[in-house]
């Protein structure tokens, strides 16, 4: 079941999932993340990282064993628990319905690319408002941006790599460029910043 926990900053609300968007170098950037994370971490991550869209993608086993969250690749209709993460399959885009289960869409690529990020933060914007945490991390384009921006004007919560962290700065870049975000991280402060914004938390 999802999990809500009250945060520290800023003032009572309570978040319900934290989405992640990553390009070029992601793979490092995620690991990073997600090993700094609890295995109590009490609201469910969702991921796009861009992938080619052929050939298979290991994405989820390689950050599973970096992890002491549990690390899947999202199904269609999949409703989210606490404790996991839910990795984009390569081909689809993967969106968040009203009701907070997952959808797999074959829709046209967004910036060039399936899955894209903008899809995700925009869906998951719309079915948590407040409640949702999206996060940028390093990438060769702009894709993030203009989902960023639909977290912020349904309330959400925008963390952004600090571009001179990232492997590749546009994508944090553009996404600080787009709109007032609330924290600019180096990647290494991005998981103890989120397991201290989370109550409850060790």
């Amino acid at each position: 079941m999802l999990g809500k926990r009250s945060i520290g900053e800023p003032g009572d609300r309570l978040f319900e999932c934290v989405a992640i968007g990553a390009s070029a170098g992601g793979l490092h950037a995620l690991r990073t993340v997600l090993s700094g994370l609890p295995a109590a971490f009490p609201v469910p991550i969702v991921i796009v990282q861009h992938v080619e869209p052929k050939g298979d993608c290991y994405l989820s086993e390689i950050l599973d064993r970096a992890t002491a969250l549990v690390v899947k690749e999202a199904e269609d209709k999949e409703p989210m628990h606490s404790q996991t993460a839910y990795v984009a399959p390569a081909g689809y885009h993967l969106l968040i319905e009203p009701d907070g289960t997952l959808s797999l869409s074959l829709d046209e690529k967004v910036n060039f690319c399936r899955p894209a990020i903008d899809p995700l933060f925009e869906s998951a914007a719309d079915a948590f408002g407040p409640g949702l945490i999206g996060i940028v991390l390093t990438g060769a384009n702009a894709d993030g941006a203009k989902g960023l921006i639909r977290i912020k004007e349904q309330g959400g919560y925008a963390i952004v790599q600090n571009p001179r962290s990232a492997q590749s700065p546009c994508m944090p870049q553009a996404a600080i460029d787009a709109v007032r975000v609330d924290k600019v991280l180096d990647l290494e402060h991005v998981a103890s910043f989120l397991a201290r914004l989370v109550k409850g938390l060790s």
